[in-house]
């Protein structure tokens, strides 16, 4: 009975929440809890970009460092004609698009809400050409544009806080909220509740980057070659699809072939 008593506030805050903050993702129609406004989100988003942009080293100038932010830039504009004709530019606002590529030997890419992107040098072979970077990309920025971030944001604030408000959780218990965020875009991910979304949110960014890189006129065809390639480079070493964040290379491969009539019909190269 205790334990009822204290689950009650966290029990009453999701309830309240669900009826008033769903929002659908776009292309999906999916509905999802996203509650944080996109302005707290984004201001938390730009100041860890500024801090790894401090820490990392930042290729410029270079011809990959270019081919990443020309891709970008397509991607985005294909992520913006979607919205406007869907009537849902709002969900892109306060968004600063920003491209760069980090030195490392990490095989990663991720996409900040606000559309802050980086890609690590270590993924490049695998994607191997700009098409392959389009794969990436897309998916990447998928996340931000589906507010997978905040999806993820709001669910461990209700978990962890209660549900409280994203501007007390960063006065309140800085450290912990830093490290809510980090998490929400795949550091530190660990077995638990949440994890069933992400293996969610996974899928659905490949469904939305297909759109996307179709729009921005790469060959949505190419990416299932992207992650056969992946596929051998683990080696089949992978844990189960059941402990893993991502779906497992094979199902991945299935799904994206199978979306690729649906994404092939906003293609214009």
């Amino acid at each position: 009975m205790k334990n009822l008593r204290q689950l009650f506030p966290i029990l009453l805050a999701v309830i309240l929440l669900t009826i008033t903050t769903c929002k659908k993702v776009p292309i999906t129609g999916r509905r999802q809890l996203a509650f944080i406004p996109g302005s707290e989100l984004n201001a938390l988003s730009f100041a860890q970009y500024r801090q790894i942009k401090e820490k990392e080293q930042i290729i410029k100038g270079t011809p990959e460092a270019l081919m990443i932010e020309r891709v970008g830039r397509r991607i985005q504009k294909a992520v913006e004609d979607y919205m406007a004709m869907n009537n849902m530019s709002d969900r892109l606002r306060g968004f600063e698009w920003e491209f760069i590529l980090i030195k490392s030997d990490v095989v990663n890419a991720w996409c900040m809400p606000g559309g802050k992107v980086a890609f690590y040098t270590g993924i490049l072979p695998i994607c191997k050409d700009e098409t392959g970077v389009a794969v990436v990309m897309g998916h990447e920025v998928a996340h931000a544009v589906a507010q997978h971030g905040n999806e993820r944001m709001s669910q461990g604030l209700i978990q962890q806080f209660g549900g409280v408000a994203l501007a007390v959780a960063l006065r309140d218990r800085p450290a912990e909220t830093q490290a809510l965020f980090l998490g929400a875009y795949g550091v530190g991910t660990t077995v638990g509740a949440m994890l069933p979304f992400s293996r969610l949110h996974e899928s659905e960014a490949d469904r939305l980057g297909l759109i996307f890189m179709s729009m921005a006129g790469y060959d949505p065809r190419e990416a299932p070659k992207f992650w056969e390639r992946m596929s051998k480079l683990s080696g089949g070493q992978k844990p189960p699809e059941l402990l893993s964040t991502h779906p497992s290379d094979e199902r991945r491969i299935k799904d994206l072939n199978a979306q690729i009539p649906e994404a092939l019909k906003f293609y214009n190269p």
